[in-house]
């Protein structure tokens, strides 16, 4: 498991010291999807180098008999529309991030999430993979680029091809582990994602 208390983790950027760069003219946007509770509100937050904006509210009884909660019983807040980051990948490009809320009731949100979009990441709890399997399909089905993004809880010990198989994943789909506690681990599946995307476009690694 991954330390939270990493130079990466130290040394990002507060709001006030990431104004968008003056030479920035592309705006790149990217989804991350996945199940309940699996850590994408926490991910934009990591890599952001603006106060991110997300829309998580408390949960209440009310949502007991409709969330699942088997696995993540602890959990006390949750995303109703989507969170929203930003990082500057260089001096002429941004990428936008944008978080979608897990729970079933709001997958009709994701489509939208998708439409122009340079690609998605999955996150993925092997506790609850299953959760996985609606965003993988919509993201095949729609022919836009992803990977698939382990965060590793430290609860459960799988290799990548125990979850590569389990979620019957394409071959050519990049797997990676990741904390998304840790802004550098998270940054990293970022950087995976873009480079994979560029891998489908150019025909192989520049």
């Amino acid at each position: 498991m991954h330390s939270t208390t990493s130079d990466s983790q130290t040394s990002a950027p507060s709001a006030s010291d990431a104004p968008l760069p003056d030479t920035a003219e592309q705006a790149l946007k990217i989804a991350v999807v996945g199940g309940f509770g699996v850590g994408k509100t926490t991910l934009v937050r990591s890599v952001s180098e603006i106060r991110p904006l997300d829309t998580e509210e408390t949960m209440t009884r009310a949502g007991a008999g409709v969330d699942d909660l088997e696995g993540v019983e602890d959990k006390r807040t949750t995303t109703v529309a989507f969170d929203f980051g930003r990082i500057t990948l260089d001096a002429t490009s941004v990428l936008y991030v944008f978080g979608a809320p897990g729970q079933e009731r709001f997958w009709f949100l994701w489509d939208r999430l998708f439409s122009g979009s340079l690609g998605a990441v999955v996150l993925v709890d092997t506790r609850r993979l299953e959760d996985s399997w609606y965003a993988i399909d919509r993201l095949e089905a729609q022919g836009t680029p992803f990977v698939v993004a382990h965060n590793d809880f430290g609860e459960t010990e799988h290799d990548l091809g125990e979850i590569r198989s389990a979620l019957d994943l394409d071959p050519a789909v990049p797997l990676v582990r990741c904390d998304a506690r840790d802004r550098g681990s998270a940054k990293g599946v970022l950087i995976t994602l873009v480079e994979h995307v560029r891998t489908l476009l150019t025909g192989g690694p520049r």
